[in-house]
């Protein structure tokens, strides 16, 4: 078992990590971004639904929180290019795990 220290030590971390991955639309950019990188109006067509803004908050907060690498290139008009860090990359480890546990325990069979 834990302590409670261990524990306190532990919801602490997932609170942070709740604050920068429970932001809505940002496990869908991740989910976009697991297999190339992207353009900035490519993620958009693809997350339909998604408003400019929406999409632009979400990328900035994962770029903060180093999820995401923004690189822009130098060409006319600019294209700008986004992509998962190897702390992102690192990340699809728990976003496979929930959608395993999601696959297995919802659905009408499980409410």
């Amino acid at each position: 078992m834990y302590t409670d220290e261990e524990k306190k030590e532990c919801l602490v971390s997932m609170g942070e990590a709740m604050q920068i991955l429970g932001v809505k639309w940002s496990f869908w950019v991740i989910g976009e971004l697991a297999n190339a990188p992207l353009r900035f109006n490519e993620l958009r067509r693809n997350l339909k639904g998604i408003s400019t803004k929406s999409l632009s908050d979400v990328l900035r907060r994962l770029e903060q929180a180093r999820i995401v690498h923004r690189e822009v290139f130098p060409t006319v008009p600019v294209t700008v290019e986004y992509s998962l860090t190897d702390k992102g990359t690192d990340f699809l480890r728990v976003y496979s795990a929930m959608h395993d546990w999601g696959e297995k325990w919802t659905g009408p069979d499980h409410y």
